[in-house]
């Protein structure tokens, strides 16, 4: 097998730009120069992959008095003849080299070299997701509340780049927690882009196609019709999220048959708001906000809605979800409560009661009020009268979309705009 170089990004302008690269120009996609084309030769490569065992990328020199940094990258080696063919490789260099967004994996070369597939990217040193809720040594810590959070809408974000920023808009169609990559501060970053498809454009609702994904993660419509929208990325997102609250498996055949699949698990448990606690994951050992675990399970339960028409938009998801991730819940404060992110005076977001008033993501008071010293008891009593409250399943979901409409009034008035996209 050849050797293929990676380039610093510091050392890009002494390359030669590849003609085969990717931005937009006049409409058309072209190939980026800040996308390497690496070539084989007598150079050494040593790498690692995501979650592997640690080695380094060495860079010779690129011609006289040129020296190529060495950095370590993650190296993806694809099957040209398997389900990996040179289409998903052509795909993805495309869809990388034209889409940029902090919570979308860098490409930074790509290798076509015979039979050999090789694409480079940016090392993500935490892992997959994936490896953190279903593959976690016993000696390493499980992922706390807040951190959930913080990926759940971090990931929201990238899918919602790709629906409502790119144009054309694009179907990730591979949403998964494998595909969710951590860099350090566990920031997500969506990887594997060989299955995306650009979505519908004009009058179009929806673009036909084969059946490509993960079982577990695929809509059910577009399982059935192959017919594809961005609210099929939507459900998707929901069972990831669902991971995330619960720690299970999108599919896993080792429970009882009923449980196997998480969202027929799930569905039953969405009716009544007392059997809400048996969501959370146990590894979590009861340190969560209740009221934050009512309102990420309804943004969930919305997501993964069997009709496509009554799933949210993903900007909606990431509205409700920034709110959630911002409530910085410490589990070692009295009553366990929230700390708003940032409070550095609290009295200054207290209203005229002493309850705490919630801000949006701009600081501003979002008008929405919380209980008096914002925090949720332990007590068994508390506990009890929490969980007795026997509210039906749709007002969980109105509370979720009174966030967005409340957050979305507010960046109108604040002159930032809207979140809502048009693609349904």
């Amino acid at each position: 097998m050849g050797c293929f170089p990676c380039f610093d990004s510091k050392e890009e302008e002494k390359l030669n730009p590849v003609n085969e690269t990717v931005e937009r120009k006049q409409g058309h996609p072209t190939v980026s120069s800040n996308i390497s084309k690496l070539s084989s030769g007598g150079d050494r490569l040593r790498a690692r992959s995501n979650g592997g065992s640690k080695r380094e990328v060495q860079s010779p020199k690129d011609g006289p008095g040129v020296q190529i940094a060495a950095q370590v990258v993650a190296v993806k080696q694809l099957d040209r003849n398997g389900l990996q063919g040179n289409r998903e490789f052509l795909v993805e260099v495309l869809m990388l080299s034209l889409l940029h967004h902090p919570n979308l994996v860098n490409l930074i070369g790509y290798c076509a070299d015979g039979d050999q597939r090789l694409l480079v990217y940016e090392f993500m040193p935490l892992g997959s997701l994936e490896d953190h809720l279903h593959d976690l040594p016993p000696e390493k810590e499980p992922l706390d509340w807040n951190t959930r959070m913080k990926i759940a809408a971090g990931a929201a974000k990238g899918l919602e780049y790709l629906h409502d920023k790119a144009n054309p808009p694009v179907i990730y169609r591979d949403f998964k927690s494998s595909n969710i990559l951590l860099e350090e501060g566990f920031q997500p970053k969506l990887s594997d882009f060989g299955l995306a498809k650009l979505g519908p454009t004009g009058d179009k609702s929806h673009v036909s196609t084969r059946v490509m994904g993960t079982y577990g993660y695929c809509a059910p419509e577009y399982a059935m019709t192959g017919q594809l929208t961005v609210k099929s990325d939507v459900y998707s997102f929901g069972v990831v999220f669902l991971e995330l609250i619960t720690g299970r498996k999108a599919i896993d055949s080792a429970r009882p048959h009923g449980e196997q699949n998480i969202v027929t698990w799930a569905r039953p448990l969405f009716n009544d708001r007392r059997k809400f606690s048996k969501f959370a994951d146990p590894r979590l050992q009861g340190r969560y906000p209740m009221r934050g675990l009512y309102q990420a399970l309804a943004v969930a339960s919305m997501c993964i809605q069997e009709e496509a028409a009554t799933r949210p938009l993903i900007g909606d998801v990431v509205i409700a979800l920034s709110y959630l991730a911002n409530q910085a819940y410490d589990p070692n404060a009295a009553g366990h409560g929230y700390r708003g992110s940032g409070d550095k005076d609290d009295k200054r977001h207290r209203d005229d009661r002493g309850g705490r008033v919630s801000k949006s993501d701009e600081g501003e008071p979002s008008g929405r009020r919380w209980d008096l010293e914002m925090s949720e008891k332990d007590s068994p009593r508390e506990t009890a009268r929490m969980l007795n409250r026997d509210l039906e399943r749709e007002r969980a979901v109105a509370e979720a979309k009174m966030w967005g409409e409340n957050l979305r009034e507010k960046r109108r008035q604040n002159g930032h705009g809207s979140f809502d996209g048009t693609n349904g």
